[in-house]
This record gives structure tokens, sequence and C-alpha cells, in this order.
């Protein structure tokens, strides 16, 4: 029950943000903004992302779960309630700043789930956590479809959005957070640690939390960067090496979806949308189905990963190589699968090589990571189109080739009698 109380506020996240976020473009648009300007608010949020997310998780882990927790759910509340009262352009970019620096829930939901249970579990809880977050993007759109047909529907959108985190952030104070640490992870099952009270603290490094909260800015600063350097200089570039390659490839996979089916098949954009809804709800279909298959491969996250990353880099091959739609559709069935699976190891194995005491900053980074694929990926894409419609997922095939033979140059790194090598503390 109680980590069903923790993916209900992720549930609720994604539901809100995808009610607005498709919104968005037309709404500015109405506030007499040019393409240009919309494209440059839209890349400053992406920006801030970018830097935000590692210092929010490394303050995740000195400050504890709690209250970076809140203090991210009731900004980003902020954020959406000033979007839905930005009545000119400039509000509009303003009320983009506090989400864009904030808007980091999911990444610490997900550190304190990491501090909850069993390194052997945690990918089955991880998937259970994103297939919750999936349906909510499913379903908010719908939503915020139907909202948007009435008269002031943007504004109605961003304040439900607003009353959801508050909502959240009620929920994350109910639950029952304990002032002490409930013990070192052990071997034993995620349901037995879920009935013990909540980490404040993450890790070893419980005792400190309570009182870095009242320490100096100043303080907490330096201590935020003091880890990242850490993490800068530690041996994980690969891993997130090869995180930002699938991530650009998986990217360019999407970044031109609609307009290739059209120009290659002659099908509708509602045809390609209808597509990627069956893809998202595959996708949460995987995230349920990740306990099986990890004990199918004997929780062994390093040979999921690889097997995954090649399945996935096979499919976009057989995507760009396609004849028929119904090739299209076959590979768009089985890359749900593949992606979900390859997204939740990859942060499994980034949270199992770097240590359990600075999953926030782990977190944090790897997001930062993804951000800088989503920054790099349009770009690619717009250069790759000039030749085919085809240049996007072929330039993908080849990205994500080069992350599996990292991955295989690496192998002795991350294998040890077929288990994943956990760093020394």
């Amino acid at each position: 029950r109680l980590l069903l109380k923790l993916f209900l506020p992720s549930f609720q996240d994604l539901f809100g943000v995808s009610m607005v976020v498709p919104l968005m473009n037309l709404h500015i648009k109405s506030l007499g903004a040019s393409h240009t300007v919309a494209g440059i608010i839209g890349s400053l949020y992406g920006i801030m992302q970018l830097f935000s997310s590692t210092f929010v998780g490394c303050w995740s882990d000195i400050v504890g779960r709690r209250y970076s927790l809140l203090a991210c759910i009731l900004l980003s509340a902020l954020g959406y309630f000033l979007l839905g009262t930005s009545p000119t352009v400039l509000l509009f970019a303003l009320s983009r700043v506090p989400v864009g620096i904030f808007k980091h829930t999911l990444s610490i939901s997900k550190a304190l789930l990491s501090d909850l249970v069993s390194e052997r579990d945690r990918p089955l809880v991880m998937g259970r956590f994103n297939a919750a977050s999936s349906v909510g993007f499913i379903l908010g759109p719908v939503v915020g479809g139907y909202l948007a047909e009435s008269e002031d529907g943007f504004y109605q959108a961003s304040f439900i959005c607003a009353s959801i985190f508050l909502l959240n952030a009620g929920l994350v104070w109910m639950l029952p957070w304990s002032e002490e640490t409930t013990g070192n992870k052990g071997t034993d099952s995620f349901s037995s640690k879920a009935n013990c009270d909540l980490h404040l603290k993450s890790g070893t490094n419980g005792a400190m939390a309570s009182n870095s909260l009242f320490q100096s800015p100043w303080i907490q600063v330096a201590t935020v960067l003091k880890r990242i350097k850490g993490i800068a200089c530690s041996d994980l570039w690969d891993v997130f090496l090869v995180r930002l390659l699938m991530s650009v490839a998986i990217l360019l996979y999407y970044s031109n979806f609609s307009l290739a089916l059209e120009e290659r098949f002659g099908v509708k954009a509602l045809f390609s949308g209808y597509l990627l809804s069956y893809s998202s709800a595959l996708g949460v279909l995987a995230g349920c189905l990740l306990g099986p298959i990890t004990r199918l491969y004997q929780h062994n996250t390093y040979r999921l990963l690889l097997h995954s990353s090649t399945f996935t880099c096979t499919l976009i091959f057989l995507y760009a190589s396609a004849l028929s739609i119904w090739m299209v559709i076959l590979s768009s069935t089985f890359l749900a699968f593949s992606t979900t699976i390859g997204r939740t190891c990859i942060i499994d194995l980034e949270l199992t090589i770097g240590g359990n005491e600075a999953s926030g900053t782990l977190l944090g980074v790897g997001q930062s990571v993804t951000s800088v694929g989503r920054i790099v990926a349009p770009l690619l894409s717009g250069i790759a189109q000039e030749f085919s419609p085809c240049g996007p997922p072929s330039l993908g095939v080849g990205l994500a080739l080069v992350a599996i033979l990292i991955m295989n140059a690496n192998k002795q790194k991350y294998c040890s009698h077929g288990n994943v090598k956990l760093k020394n503390q």
C-alpha cells in the first residue's frame, strides 16, 4: 500500500502536465508570439532543465527526500498557477522559470524508491513506477483536448494542473516519514521494506540530512558542487554516454515520425497519432512485465540492457528500411517494449555502479544527459532529413550501434560471474 501511495502522485504528475503541454504552443501563438519566440521559450525551458536537474538531485541527497520533494512540487504548482494567469508573452515566459528549475518531482521520487527497495527488486519497482506515470501521460492529452474545446480551456487546464500538484504535496506530506533511517538495504523483498517508515535521508548519509536542511545556503551549494565534481571524476562516463546515444537514437526515430509516414506510405497524421498512442499503451504493459523479465535474466541488469539496446537498434533499422506500413506497425509494437526495458535498466545500472548514497545526484545527472539529447536530436534530425525521410532513423541506428559497442568494450567492468559488479563505497 505504501508503494501505491508513491505511485499515485507520479500518475497525477504526468496526467496534469500532459493536459497542459500539448496546448502551450497554441496558447502562446494566441497571445501574439511568433514561431521564433515560441521556440525560444520552449528551448529556455529545456536549458533550465539541463542545468537544474543535477543540482536539484544532489540537493535532495543533502537535505533529504521529503523537503526537496515538497519544495519541487509546491514550486511547480506555483509555475502552473502563473501559467494559468498569464495574459502576455512575458508573463508566460516567466511562469516557465519555476517549472524549468524545480520540475524534477519524478526524479526525486525515483531516488526515494531507490532508498526504499533492495537492489534486486529495483528494476521491478521502477518499471511499475514508470508504468503508472505513463498511464497519466496517455490520459492527460485526452482531457486537455476536451478542455481546449471550451472557452479559456488552456487556463482551466493550467489551474487543474496546479491543483493536482497541490494535492500531490498533501499526499507526500501525509506519508509516514521517519526521522530515523530504517536500516541498510539488504536483499529482502521490497514488500517487507514497504511496511517500514519512509527514509527521510538517503543511504548512510542520513544522519547529515536533517542538519543539512538548516545549513547556510552557501554551505549547501558548496556540498552540491563537491558531489557533482565527484560524479564527473568517476568512472561512470561510459554509462552516461550509452544513455545519451540511445536517447538520441530513440528521439531520432520519433522526430519526423508523422511526416515520414505521410511521405513514405501516404498515411495521414491521424493514423500516426493512433500508432503513437498504441505504442504508449504497450510501454505501460512493458513496465508491468519487468519483474518476470528480470527474473528470466537472473537480475543481470547489464545483460538485459545490452540485449534490449541491440533489439532497439534492430527495430529502428527495420523501421528505416520498411517497405510497407505493416513493417512499421511491427517495429513500433516491439520498440515500445525494448525502449521501456532499456530506460529502466540504464537507470538501475547507474544506481548500482554509482552507489546508494548519491542516488539523487546520479538520477539528476542522468536527466541532464537526456536533456542534452533532446537539444541535439532535433538538429541532427533536421540535417539528416535533408537527405531522406529515412535519414533520422538511419542515423539513430548508427548511434545505437556505437552504444552497443561501448557496452561490449566495458563488459568486464560491469560483469563478474554473471552479476553486475557493485562499486566499492
